[in-house]
C-alpha cells in the first residue's frame, strides 16, 4: 500500500496509521507511571548521556537539513538541552510522595500521560532532547511530531534516545516519533482522545490549532525582544553581550533581541561600541535594500532565517566587512508599521534612540502590539530603580539584566528554567507563563488532614503509592511488550474485517 500523503490522509487512514502508535504510547505511559524515582532517574540519565554524546552529530545534520543556524551553536544547545537539563532537575522530586508534616499533607505526582510534542525547524533536535528529558523525568510517554523541514534529523534522534530508554529499563513505546508529519496528521493527533497533553513549539498557526483541538495544551507565542541600554550601563560590555546574543545560532532563538532602545545621552557611544563588537551599521540605502529583501508579499522572507549576516548583505546587493556578525539598522520611530520593529529570526537588529526609561517602555509596548507580548525583554543598566520600572512596564514575563537575552531568557546563564519552550502567559495568549519545566508536565494529588491540632497526622513514611517495575500486583494493561503487540495485531485484524464488511455492503470490490 502506498504511503499516505497530506492530500490523501483521511480519518480512516489516520486511525490505521497512528492508532497502534497511540495505543502503544498509552500502555507505556500507564506502565511508566508506576516506576519509582531511582529507576526513573536511571532512564532519564541514560537518555541524556546518549543525547549529549551525539550533540555535534545532530547539530551538523540539523544545519544541513534545514539550512538554518550555526553548527557550533546548535551543538551547544543540544548539549545544554540533554545532559544540561537533566543535571538541572535531577535532584528535584517529581514523583513523590512528598510529605509535609507541618502542613499535614502528602502530595503524589500524577503524570500527564501521553504527551504530543511539536518541535520546530529552527531548534529541532535540541527541542526533541529537551521535551523528552522533561517527559522522562516525570514518567510521561512522548510522541514527537517534528516540523517537516527537520523530520529526518529529528526522527533519527528520537530513535537513538528511544532505544537507549528501553535499554535502561523504560517500557517500549515511551518515546515515539511521527515520521511523515503533515497538517492532517497533526490535526488528528492533537484531537485524539489518547493524547493527554499537547506541547506546541512553533508558529502562531500551530499554537492556535493546539488550543482549538480540545486537548489540554501548552502553546507559546512569537518573541520580539526590546533591549534598553541606559546611561548607567557599561557600554562596551552591553555591546558585546547584545552582538553575542543576536548572532548566536544566527538569531533563530525566539528569545533574541529585536530592537536596541538606546538612551539619547549614550546612543552615539553605544553605536560605536556595537560596531567594535561586530555590528555593521546600515546606511539608509542599505536599510531599504534590506527591507525589500526581508519582507516580501506581506510576510517575512524565510530564505533569510538563520543565515549569516554577510550572506544576507550579499543577497541585498551590498558588502560588509569580514568580521561582521550582525546587521544593525537605525530606525527613526518605533511603531508597529515599521518592519524592523518586528521579530526577525536572522542577525538583523533594529536601533532606536529614546529620551529615557518612560519612552523606552512606550517603545517596547509599541513593538509588542504587533507580536512578542508576554515573551522576553532585556535591559543593560546599573540602576535598580530603572531596572524595576522597566520590568514592570514592558509587556514581557522574563526580563534579562546585563546578559545576552537569547541565552538568559531561555534559562542558560541565568537561574530561569532552562528551556526550548517559552510561556508567554495571558499577554501572549498562552496558558503557560513560565519557562516549560518538568513541573509543567505533572499534576499533584494532595492528601490533606484537618488543621485542628487534635487530629493527628498519619505516618506515611516508607509508603509508595505506585507499583514498581518488579511489583507482583497484576497490571491492568498488557504485562509485556509481546502481549501488547498481540493485542495490536488483533485490533488490526478486526479493523480489516470491518473494512471488508463495509466494502461488501456498499458493493465495492
Amino acid at each position: 500500500m502506498a504511503p499516505e500523503t497530506p492530500e490523501t490522509l483521511n480519518f480512516s487512514s489516520y486511525r490505521d496509521t497512528y492508532g497502534a502508535m497511540l495505543d502503544r504510547a498509552g500502555w507505556a505511559a500507564t506502565t511508566f507511571s508506576r516506576y519509582d524515582r531511582a529507576t526513573t532517574l536511571k532512564i532519564a540519565g541514560a537518555v541524556a548521556r546518549a543525547a549529549y554524546g551525539k550533540a555535534a552529530h545532530y547539530a551538523e545534520w540539523a544545519v544541513r537539513e534545514t539550512s538554518f543556524g550555526v553548527v557550533e551553536d546548535k551543538r551547544l544547545k543540544n548539549e545544554l538541552c540533554s545532559l544540561g537539563v537533566f543535571e538541572t532537575y535531577r535532584d528535584t522530586d517529581y514523583i513523590g510522595p512528598v510529605i509535609d508534616q507541618s502542613r499535614k499533607t502528602v502530595r503524589i505526582a500524577r503524570p500527564a500521560g501521553v504527551i504530543l510534542a511539536l518541535t520546530p525547524s529552527t531548534n529541532p533536535v535540541a527541542t526533541v532532547f529537551f521535551k523528552t528529558i522533561l517527559a522522562l523525568l516525570t514518567r510521561n510517554a512522548i510522541v514527537i511530531c517534528p516540523h517537516p523541514a527537520a523530520k529526518a534529523c529529528c526522527a533519527d534522534a528520537a530513535d537513538l534516545i528511544a532505544a537507549e530508554a528501553v535499554r535502561a529499563g523504560a517500557p517500549d513505546g515511551v518515546i515515539q516519533v511521527v515520521r511523515e508529519p503533515s497538517i492532517p496528521a497533526l490535526e488528528g493527533l492533537m484531537s485524539d482522545e489518547r493524547i493527554d497533553l499537547v506541547v506546541a513549539t512553533g508558529g502562531p498557526a500551530v499554537v492556535r490549532a493546539a488550543y482549538r483541538s480540545g486537548t489540554p495544551s501548552f502553546g507559546v507565542g512569537p518573541g520580539n525582544g526590546p533591549v534598553y541600554v541606559d546611561s548607567s550601563a557599561d557600554l562596551a560590555a552591553a555591546a558585546t553581550r547584545i552582538v553575542e546574543s543576536k548572532s548566536f545560532d544566527n538569531s533563530i532563538l525566539c528569545t533574541n533581541e529585536s530592537v536596541v532602545l538606546a538612551e539619547e545621552a549614550i546612543a552615539d557611544r553605544l553605536l560605536r561600541a556595537l560596531q567594535t563588537s561586530g555590528a555593521h551599521v546600515c546606511s539608509p540605502g542599505e536599510r531599504e535594500k534590506l527591507r525589500a529583501f526581508l519582507w516580501r508579499d506581506g510576510g517575512f522572507n524565510i530564505g533569510a532565517i538563520g543565515k549569516d549576516a554577510s550572506v544576507i548583505a550579499r543577497a541585498c546587493g551590498f558588502d560588509v566587512p569580514g568580521n561582521t556578525r550582525i546587521l544593525l539598522v537605525p530606525i527613526d520611530r518605533v511603531l508597529p508599521e515599521e518592519h524592523f520593529t518586528r521579530e526577525k529570526l536572522c542577525p538583523v537588529l533594529g536601533f532606536a534612540v529614546v529620551t529615557g526609561t518612560d519612552e523606552a517602555i512606550r517603545a517596547a509596548r509599541m513593538m509588542n502590539r504587533k507580536s512578542g507580548g508576554g515573551h522576553s525583554a532585556a535591559i543593560h543598566s546599573q540602576n535598580e530603580m530603572t531596572i524595576m520600572t522597566y520590568a514592570a512596564g514592558v509587556p514581557a514575563l522574563r526580563i534579562v539584566v546585563n546578559a545576552p537575552c537569547s541565552q538568559g531568557a531561555a534559562g542558560f546563564g541565568s537561574n530561569l528554567g532552562p528551556t526550548m519552550t517559552i510561556g508567554t502567559g495571558f499577554m501572549g495568549g498562552s496558558a503557560l507563563g513560565e519557562n516549560l519545566t518538568p513541573a509543567s508536565l505533572i499534576n499533584w494529588s494532595s492528601i490533606a488532614y484537618p488543621t485542628d491540632p487534635r487530629m493527628p497526622f498519619g505516618n506515611f513514611e516508607g509508603l509508595t503509592p505506585w507499583k514498581t517495575p518488579n511489583s507482583t500486583i497484576p497490571d491492568e494493561q498488557p504485562s509485556s511488550v509481546s502481549a501488547f503487540d498481540e493485542m495490536a495485531d488483533l485490533r488490526e485484524k478486526i479493523r480489516a474485517l470491518v473494512r471488508d464488511e463495509l466494502n461488501s455492503a456498499l458493493g465495492r470490490t
